[in-house]
C-alpha cells in the first residue's frame, strides 16, 4: 500500500465536508459549524459544507486549498493550507453568507475571533489535518504535512502557523513532531464556556 497526495478536485467536495466536520468537532458536543448552521444533524451539516467548499469567496474552506492522500484509490485524510491574506476573515463571512447564513453569524465567530491571533500575511496557515478512523498509523498525516510543507516552499513561504485548541493533546504531539512549536496561547472565556475549552494555541515552524 502506498499514500498518494493530490490536489482536491470538485468532486472531493463530499469527502471535505467530512474531514472538516471532524476535525472541527474533535470531541466536542458542538463545534463551529454546529453553531453557524444552527443543527446538530450531521446530514445537514455535511450538505452546507459540501456547498462551503465550493463557493465564490475563497475562503479557507474552499476545496483549492486543500490536499487530499489516498490509499489503494481511496481518500483517507486531509490537509488545509491557506494564506491568511487572502482566506481572510471577511471572505469566510462573505463564503458563509453564500450558502445561506444571516448577518448574525458574525456575532457567533466572534467568540472564536476574540481568541484568534495576528499572524504574519506572509505566513501559511494549516488547518483540517484529518485522517479516517483506521488509518492511523500508516503515515497519513506525515504524508499530507510533508507534501504541504513542499509546496508551501515552492510559493517562497518560509514560516508555517496552526492554530490547536489547548488540551487537544494528539494534535500539539504531532505538531511537535514534525517541528512545530508553541509560539502563543489564549485563554478565552467564552470560548470555554460555548465548546468546553481553555482557548486556542499557535504553534509556528520555520522551514
Amino acid at each position: 500500500m502506498s499514500i498518494k497526495i493530490q490536489q482536491a478536485k470538485v468532486e472531493d467536495a463530499p469527502f471535505l465536508a467530512k474531514m472538516i466536520l471532524q476535525s472541527s468537532r474533535a470531541g466536542k458536543k458542538d463545534s463551529l459549524f454546529d453553531l453557524i448552521f444552527e443543527t446538530n444533524d450531521d446530514a445537514v451539516l455535511l450538505e452546507k459544507l459540501e456547498k462551503l467548499t465550493q463557493t465564490q469567496a475563497k475562503s479557507q474552506c474552499h476545496y483549492k486549498n486543500f490536499l487530499i492522500a489516498t490509499l489503494d484509490g481511496k481518500p483517507v485524510g486531509t490537509l488545509c493550507s491557506y494564506e491568511p491574506r487572502i482566506a481572510t476573515q471577511e471572505t469566510f463571512i462573505e463564503a458563509l453568507h453564500e450558502v445561506g447564513c444571516k448577518d448574525e453569524v458574525e456575532a457567533t465567530l466572534d467568540i472564536v475571533y476574540e481568541c484568534n491571533f495576528d499572524t504574519n500575511k506572509r505566513t501559511l496557515m494549516f488547518d483540517y489535518l484529518e485522517e479516517l478512523e483506521g488509518f492511523v498509523d500508516v503515515g497519513v498525516l506525515k504524508a499530507l504535512m510533508q507534501k504541504s510543507l513542499l509546496n508551501a516552499r515552492l510559493k517562497g513561504y518560509r514560516i508555517a502557523q496552526t492554530m490547536i485548541e489547548i488540551g487537544s493533546l494528539e494534535s500539539e504531539l504531532f505538531y511537535k513532531k514534525m517541528g512545530f512549536s508553541k509560539v502563543a496561547s489564549h485563554e478565552c472565556t467564552e470560548y470555554k464556556e460555548v465548546f468546553g475549552r481553555s482557548g486556542l494555541m499557535l504553534f509556528s515552524m520555520e522551514f
